[in-house]
């Protein structure tokens, strides 16, 4: 009897044991696994989707009379936007081709006075009559030129009073009415360049070794439930240092803090995004997490 109690005892002290080792083992691989993905693995939850964005301005002075957009519009490449009152620039227009054809006749004549005149004999004319009637016809084809240069920029100037998207986007900080005057190179709205998304992550430098480009991203974007598919593009070769500013004497001004913790710099790598499920829609600024999965661990 005591015999049977005594393996009975022994079975269970071996079955606790296992237990207990099963589970220790278990939380080792866990706890590896966990310090692994935290400090080894590339990810980081600080990413930012990011956008190229075009600041539109005009580029002749006037009148807006016609705006052709709203704010948070899209728009596409060559759209108007909006319209400088063109009837100064038509004026201007008319005034130049007048000019030119004014120009142009004159040039005819000359050339034709020139033409005749190297025809006659040096009994009938001298030779610096001839000479001064090439000069004067030389004149009047220059003139004619800039004549037609100043006519073709001011067709340039009709053409820059209907402003055109530069870009596919969305239209954004738009800050213009009609009966605005605009004024050149003040920016009136900008336009987000839809075809240009991408996502900056902020990685820190430890797992920056374990990242190459090409690598396959998996984006998560804050409160959205698909993820994004995209690809390392680029890594950054360099972020600001706040010991490189000098002082008025030109010397390096050197932060003399030094903690025993020394935090990992977090340096800039540019994700392209592959690919964006139905339904979601991308805003520059939004946040995100990012996972890579090194190409080189596979």
């Amino acid at each position: 009897m005591m015999e049977k109690r005594n393996i009975h005892l022994d079975e269970r002290w071996l079955r606790r044991f296992a237990n207990t080792a099963f589970a220790v083992l278990l939380a080792v691989l866990l706890g590896w696994a966990l310090w692994r993905y935290y400090m080894l693995s590339p990810w980081t939850r600080d990413g930012r989707v990011r956008a190229e964005t075009v600041t539109v301005a005009a580029e002749v002075f006037g009148k807006v009379t016609e705006l052709d957009v709203a704010e948070n519009q899209f728009v596409h490449k060559g759209d108007v936007l909006f319209v400088v009152d063109p009837t100064e620039f038509r004026l201007d227009l008319a005034k130049a081709e007048a000019a030119l054809e004014s120009r142009r006749q004159d040039m005819l004549i000359r050339d034709e006075l020139a033409k005749r005149r190297s025809e006659m004999s040096a009994e009938a004319i001298s030779k610096e009559e001839q000479q001064t009637a090439e000069s004067s016809a030389s004149v009047a084809a220059a003139a004619c030129q800039e004549a037609k240069a100043q006519c073709d920029l001011a067709k340039l100037n009709l053409e820059r009073t209907t402003v055109r998207s530069p870009v596919n986007g969305y239209v954004d900080n738009l800050r213009l009415r009609i009966g605005d005057y605009a004024v050149v190179g003040q920016p009136k709205l900008t336009i987000i360049d839809s075809d240009s998304f991408w996502v900056s992550g902020y990685f820190e430098e430890t797992k920056i070794p374990r990242i190459h480009v090409g690598d396959h991203a998996v984006i998560e974007l804050m409160g959205v439930t698909p993820t994004l598919s995209g690809h390392v593009e680029s890594i950054s070769h360099g972020i600001a240092d706040v010991n490189g500013a000098t002082d008025a004497q030109g010397l390096a001004n050197v932060n003399p803090v030094f903690y025993w913790v020394r935090l990992a710099q977090r340096m800039p790598v540019r994700i392209h995004i592959d690919s964006v499920p139905k339904g979601i829609t991308l805003a520059a600024g939004m946040t995100c997490s990012i996972v890579v999965q090194s190409t080189k661990e596979k």
